[in-house]
């Protein structure tokens, strides 16, 4: 049974708490600004493929570099890197009436301001939790991404685009304040071995969980021009909306059994659903009924993967070295992958819908095959204790119900022998005459 109360326990959230800050500012603004810059470059034809190639270019050159020299200065590093995205931000009112050569260099800026930073930032938050309850702390991030997430659409739906990209640098910089104020509070951790990126590709634990997860990101955007024809664009944008409300629910959820149960079972179930969603997609597309079952499972899943595959496993694979290289290389394949939105969404219309959603079932169930050959990355002493704290818990249960159930039985067996010896002493009428006559006469 889940002692949700013996996880709060071990939250530490004073320790915790500016990660948490840090991480759910970050990525709110991150999945907003894209959503404010997409539509202004897709409106600009002529320079549309150069812009986004540059910005993601930018993301994952930016992402690998600070991983690598941006460790021994992480909190500083991370103090500054909230102000240049807000900056960043700010520019992208003029991209207009800009040149090609401003925009592109405005992309390149925006796409540094992006994956400089991210890898620091979930590698802050690795530090700041532990084995046992990294799961949970970051469910609760994503829980709470979830529900602003929707507070944002919902606000962001009322305003125009300068007062859109006005709010969102506001709120980078209220982030930046923020952890400022609170990262006193976090105890600098030991210094710790930072592993090349060639050492990370050549472990076979790291590569189990890297491999379903590149295959998931690219089916899972691969995929998105298709529903969109599929649902409509109004409706497919309500759809990625609402996923959002059950993201809120379950990111939670997820994190609660990874720490209890391990992180490979969250992420088998994850891939299971996603392959029985696309599967009966592939079987009755144009049903309302499977659009409705398409998005409960749908944000369901990413509800539970995004509390292990983004927060705790690549921070459990870390281990004890720096993080950094490992959240930089587990971030990439989900921040790159939507680049193939943009390259496919053309010819989407002329893609078959059932070939489309039975690939994506087929190689979503292929992802399962080295899910099941990876070691559980929640350490087997943690498994172990739970368990034995479990048996424990259950025995001293069955004891206290032995011991009360003995103690009834004294208490009957007592109160019996009482009212025995209460009749042995209780007189007879003919004795009680006898007696009173006795009195009488001596």
């Amino acid at each position: 049974m889940i002692n949700l109360r013996a996880l709060r326990q071990k939250t530490a959230f004073k320790a915790t708490a500016p990660s948490i800050l840090l991480v759910i500012n970050s990525f709110v603004w991150y999945i907003f600004t894209y959503a404010v810059y997409s539509p202004i470059v897709s409106e600009l034809e002529t320079e549309k493929l150069v812009l986004f190639t540059t910005y993601y270019v930018s993301v994952a050159v930016s992402a690998i570099l600070g991983a690598k020299f941006l460790t021994r200065t992480r909190a500083k590093s991370l103090s500054l890197w909230p102000f240049i995205g807000a900056i960043a931000t700010f520019l992208l009112i003029t991209v207009p009436g800009n040149s090609i050569l401003a925009n592109a260099l405005l992309a390149l800026f925006l796409g540094a301001s992006i994956g400089i930073g991210l890898p620091s930032c979930l590698s802050y938050f690795a530090e700041s939790t532990t084995a046992e309850n990294r799961g949970f702390v970051g469910g609760i991030i994503w829980s709470i991404m979830g529900f602003t997430v929707l507070i944002f659409a919902f606000l962001i739906s009322t305003l125009g685009q300068w007062e859109i990209i006005a709010a969102l640098t506001i709120w980078r910089l209220l982030g930046g304040a923020g952890f400022l104020v609170l990262k006193s509070k976090h105890v600098k951790s030991a210094e710790q071995k930072a592993p090349s990126y060639l050492q990370l590709i050549r472990k076979r634990q790291l590569l189990l969980y890297l491999f379903p997860w590149i295959l998931f990101s690219i089916i899972n955007f691969a995929e998105q021009p298709v529903l969109e024809n599929v649902f409509g664009a109004d409706f497919f944008a309500f759809v990625q909306i609402a996923e959002w409300a059950l993201i809120g629910v379950f990111a939670i959820v997820g994190g609660v059994i990874a720490d209890i149960a391990g992180r490979k079972r969250v992420v088998i179930i994850g891939f299971i659903m996603l392959g029985i969603e696309y599967a009966v997609m592939s079987a009755f597309s144009y049903s309302s009924v499977a659009l409705y079952l398409f998005l409960a499972l749908d944000g369901t899943t990413w509800g539970l993967l995004f509390s292990v595959f983004f927060m705790a496993l690549w921070g459990d694979l870390g281990e004890n070295y720096e993080k950094e290289k490992y959240y930089a290389l587990g971030g990439l394949p989900y921040l790159l992958s939507g680049f193939l939105y943009i390259l496919i969404k053309p010819y989407a219309s002329g893609i078959p819908t059932v070939a489309a959603f039975s690939f994506a079932s087929f190689f979503l169930f292929l992802a399962v095959i080295p899910l099941m050959y990876a070691p559980e990355t929640l350490p087997e002493r943690i498994l172990k204790d739970r368990d034995l704290k479990s048996y424990l818990e259950k025995a001293q249960k069955l004891v206290q119900k032995e011991t009360g159930k003995n103690k009834k039985q004294d208490i009957e067996k007592t109160k019996k022998e009482n009212e025995e010896a209460n009749e042995e002493t209780q007189e007879s009428p003919e004795d009680e005459e006898a007696r009173k006559l006795a009195e009488k006469y001596y």
